[in-house]
């Protein structure tokens, strides 16, 4: 089955546009892009959607894109494996034209034959005598009055020319070529099935249920659900999605107390609320780290390290998915387990990459998606493979401006690595908390000062990643065991669109 229009997002909006001019553009959230010359009308349709593919691509979902070129205009869906699909397509009507092009005498000398029979040379007949040698359509096209000599001045006609035998040029007469046009049209184009559908209804459009326009909805009053309730809905519809394959989130700040924590206990709760998918919150500190004591805590101790001593029994394709539970930690009211990382306060282990590997392995088996906590240092191991594994990366900083400046310099360390790392950096979603270091909570100067600081440090970051979300204080985030239905509301919906953000990119 083909993919349902509604079933891929329609930002960012693409354009693809093929002039007669040969030349094209592809315009994509605004900004043009040149398409590379081409010798015809569908070079320049290739190398159009050449472009749309490694948008595609590069966002690792399918795209929608709204198509012009001189036969028509419609829209297609363009995926990242080159697939492309027609949603609609009109061509342009034919254009009619009361003159042929210019016409060599070869493409003529048919009409002067069927009309009148080549013989020798001899005066031309009366102009009503050729009208009785044609029939059919071609006797309508050519009355006498249509094919009058050439009069002269004073009004009487001018003495008749020879008709030459063979190929004539034609001569000066609107009617002929008219004639040989009509004659010479194809036929329409038909288009075929498989570019049609009569299932063009738009989804049904639920009424409000928010604010007066739900209360109103409530008594009866059927109300159209504001911009705000539809902007909800499609960052719902967005992380309630499920991906082909495995995707792994990996939250990064190389200074402490910059949020990272919390939002990998919030990221987790969304997506695995919404979606349904199997997710994981994975402590992935080089030591001791601390999402175990802002989580749920299980009937166990298990750690990280006593899923990798038992690896082997749980890759075996003998083992039964629930076996898994014996070393996670299950969160009962926001449906996510949590890995917890090693808090032996008298081990002195620390996690090798080839460690990292095997740990990812097993959870990318049970668990469709990976959120990664992740510890201060950049350059060791274990952070380093960690980004290896990473299809989405998250910044999150607080309203303090040495956590800003230590998620520049983590994106800037990214950036210079190249590659898949590079990759990563342009493509992050940074998380600004209107929060601080306060242990208490926040009111009055101190709270508008955490907001204009937190509108700063966005506002700066926003020119080098994919998506910027500020997220406002909520003292439920600031100590203790976090819980998604303990935040205030609009908390939950900043976390709902942070979280959208994130999913977008996948």
């Amino acid at each position: 089955m083909g993919t349902a229009p509604t079933e891929v997002l329609a930002f960012p909006k693409i354009s693809a546009i093929v002039r007669e001019n040969r030349t094209a553009e592809v315009i994509v959230a605004g900004n043009s892009r040149i398409v590379p010359a081409g010798e015809t009308l569908q070079d320049l349709r290739n190398n159009a959607l050449a472009l749309v593919v490694g948008e595609a691509q590069t966002l690792k979902r399918p795209v929608r894109v709204q198509i012009e070129d001189p036969e028509g205009h419609g829209e297609l869906i363009v995926h990242p494996d080159n697939k492309i699909e027609s949603v609609s397509y009109e061509p342009r009507p034919a254009r009619r034209r009361a003159e042929a092009p210019e016409t060599t005498p070869g493409t003529i000398a048919p009409a002067v034959t069927d009309t009148a029979p080549a013989r020798a040379p001899q005066p031309a007949a009366a102009p009503t005598e050729p009208a009785a040698t044609l029939s059919g359509p071609a006797a309508t096209l050519s009355e006498p009055p249509a094919v009058p000599a050439a009069a002269a001045p004073d009004g009487q006609p001018s003495p008749p020319h020879p008709v030459e035998s063979g190929p004539t040029p034609a001569p000066a007469n609107p009617v002929e070529p008219q004639t040989a046009t009509v004659a010479e049209k194809a036929p329409p184009t038909r288009r075929t099935l498989k570019e049609t559908s009569f299932l063009v209804s738009a989804p049904v459009l639920e009424p409000a249920t928010q604010g007066w326009r739900g209360t109103l909805t409530r008594l009866g009053f059927r109300m159209d659900p504001s911009a705000e309730e539809l902007s909800e809905r499609e960052d719902i519809r967005t992380v309630s999605q499920h991906w082909p394959g495995p995707r792994t989130i990996a939250v990064v700040n190389r200074k402490g107390g910059a949020n990272k924590t919390p939002t990998v206990v919030m990221l987790s709760a969304i997506l695995a609320r919404y979606s349904g998918a199997a997710t994981v919150a994975w402590d992935n500190n080089e030591s001791q780290g601390t999402l175990g004591w802002r989580t749920e805590k299980g009937s166990h101790d298990r750690s990280v390290l006593d899923l990798i001593d038992s690896s082997t029994e749980l890759l075996s394709p003998a083992t039964n998915a629930a076996e898994i539970a014996k070393f996670v930690h299950h969160q009962t009211a926001d449906k996510f387990d949590v890995l917890r990382s090693d808090e032996n306060e008298e081990g002195d282990h620390e996690v090798t990459a080839e460690e990292v590997d095997i740990a990812h392995q097993v959870l990318t088996r049970y668990y469709r998606l990976v959120v990664m906590d992740s510890g201060n240092t950049a350059r060791a191991a274990n952070w380093r493979r960690m980004i290896d594994h990473t299809n989405q990366l998250v910044v999150p900083v607080t309203a303090i401006e040495d956590r800003a400046e230590a998620a520049r310099l983590t994106l800037q360390t990214l950036e210079s690595r190249g590659g898949h790392n590079e990759e990563l950096a342009r493509n992050a979603v940074v998380i600004v908390s209107e929060s601080t270091d306060a242990k208490r909570s926040m009111t009055g100067e101190a709270l508008k000062r955490a907001k204009d600081e937190a509108q700063r440090i966005a506002d700066g970051f926003e020119p080098f990643v994919r998506a910027v979300v500020r997220i406002p204080y909520d003292p439920a985030l600031v100590n203790g065991p976090i819980r998604y239905e303990a935040l205030q509301p609009a908390t939950r919906r900043a976390w709902l669109a942070a979280a959208a953000a994130v999913a977008a990119g996948f």
